[in-house]
């Protein structure tokens, strides 16, 4: 059976980890909490030590907007699953977009919220001190909207001891520049897919040249984003994909890894089966006449 390290490793800032990770946005809906805990447990298992996770994903409602029964949040589903946590373990979550019982779903605009916010990670999560944080924005023209004083605001935490190392998400070029003047950022998270946002291939060599990993999410999704697989692949896919006895999704998954050694896949599921067919996609290797006929 393959597992996590078939995808090759990446040195997150001062960690190394396997490119294939786990996205922890997808284990809330079951009600029955025992399914996520498997699933967490088996991640781990078969050798993903980064894992991406976030305060705000939670169940019933939430950012999938769905399930039903008591509140269930991923943050701590991680914790009942895996603390106390192997050394080897790398959380990473994100901080901007939030949740509040008085102010239902908001941004993070000022230091004492994204205090906040990285306080209510540290406390659902039981740690004393978080991996890496990546400061989430909602992206507007190029210009008009600095990062400057929040990502500030997170490296004041970084130097107080909250957070181990910093990464920015839905960012720009010129939001990474902007990062990275302030204080080491470890990470990139952006929409990216086979078929989604493909101007971001420039982005990504960009952040191979310095060192930064680029993490995208909705690789599976693509354009369908929070709603799940897409339903439809291209011909392409479909091919190829037969060609190696594999799903649509985990060439997907595949031709993901296969953008840069600095990418690393973070595929998301509540489901034991697809979580084991989500690694064995690292180990997939795509030929150039493939890739080419992919785009």
């Amino acid at each position: 059976m393959s597992t996590a390290d078939a995808a090759g490793t990446w040195k997150l800032g001062d960690v190394t980890v396997n490119r294939m990770g786990f996205g922890a946005m997808r284990i809330t809906p079951n009600p029955d909490r025992q399914v996520a805990i498997r699933v967490l447990r088996r991640a781990v298992e078969l050798g993903v030590n980064h894992i991406d996770t976030a305060a705000f994903y939670c169940s019933p409602g939430g950012t999938l907007r769905v399930g039903d029964g008591e509140a269930r949040y991923a943050n701590e589903l991680i914790r009942e699953a895996l603390a106390p946590y192997p050394d080897e373990l790398v959380i990473t979550t994100k901080v901007g977009p939030g949740e509040a019982p008085e102010r239902g779903f908001y941004h993070a605009t000022t230091a004492a919220e994204l205090r906040t916010q990285v306080e209510t990670n540290l406390r659902q999560l039981g740690l004393d001190r978080l991996d890496v944080v990546n400061l989430r924005i909602m992206k507007k023209e190029a210009g008009a909207d600095s990062i400057a004083d929040r990502f500030g605001a997170l490296a004041d935490l970084r130097d107080a001891g909250l957070i181990r190392q910093l990464g920015v998400s839905n960012v720009r070029a010129d939001h990474l520049d902007e990062a990275l003047a302030i204080a080491p950022v470890v990470c990139v998270q952006n929409s990216y897919a086979i078929d989604l946002r493909r101007e971001e291939d420039a982005l990504i060599r960009l952040c191979a040249e310095r060192d930064i990993a680029y993490v995208p999410f909705f690789a599976i999704a693509g354009a369908e984003r929070e709603s799940g697989a897409t339903p439809e692949d291209s011909s392409a896919v479909e091919a190829i994909a037969s060609q190696h006895g594999v799903s649509p999704q985990q060439i997907r998954l595949a031709w993901t890894l296969h953008q840069g050694a600095n990418v690393l896949a973070i595929p998301g599921t509540g489901n034991p089966a697809h979580l084991e067919e989500n690694i064995a996609a690292g180990a997939i290797r795509l030929s150039p006449a493939e890739l080419a006929a992919l785009g």
